[in-house]
């Protein structure tokens, strides 16, 4: 029996940048590998980054339960306790008794990771820049946009 001829039309033999998905997939991956070369320096990388930021959306008087930190942030438990442990033996965080549960521990911003928080933010704008390069002003702001839009949806 003679395999079917392969018919380029077919939706699976399409080219890969063809994928909205997979160019998705590859220009996180660069994103996420020219700012974690940005905070080399530091030891940290863009996943204590985004503990740092959620922190700082929270305020630093009323920090985040772990548990918040690994729902809103989309990560596994276990993956927070770790980032917590570095950012805090690095001064950028603090763990704290929780008013309302003695077993549960709060999760807040140091002044010193504060500070740092706002130097890697200028990191994080230059990478963004760099990737964002090609487009104008008005679209990148209607790729970022497009992008909240679609992950408001899928990522709740």
């Amino acid at each position: 029996m003679n395999p079917a001829p392969i018919d380029a039309h077919e939706p699976w033999m399409r080219g890969l940048h063809a994928d909205t998905g997979y160019l998705l997939y590859r220009l996180g991956l660069r994103s996420g590998q020219l700012f974690n070369a940005s905070l080399q320096e530091s030891g940290l990388r863009l996943r204590h980054y985004a503990v740092l930021r959620f922190l700082a959306s929270r305020g630093s008087e009323r920090g985040a339960l772990q548990r918040e930190l690994s729902g809103g942030l989309g990560y596994d438990p276990s993956a927070i306790v770790g980032l917590v442990d570095d950012l805090e033996k690095a001064g950028f965080a603090e763990r704290r008794p929780s008013p309302d549960d003695r077993r549960s521990r709060i999760v807040a911003l140091t002044d010193k990771g504060r500070d740092y928080l706002r130097d890697s933010d200028e990191a994080g704008q230059r990478v963004t820049a760099e990737l964002l390069e090609p487009l104008s002003p008005k679209e990148r702001e209607e790729l970022h946009a497009l992008l909240l839009r679609v992950a408001e949806a899928g990522l709740g």
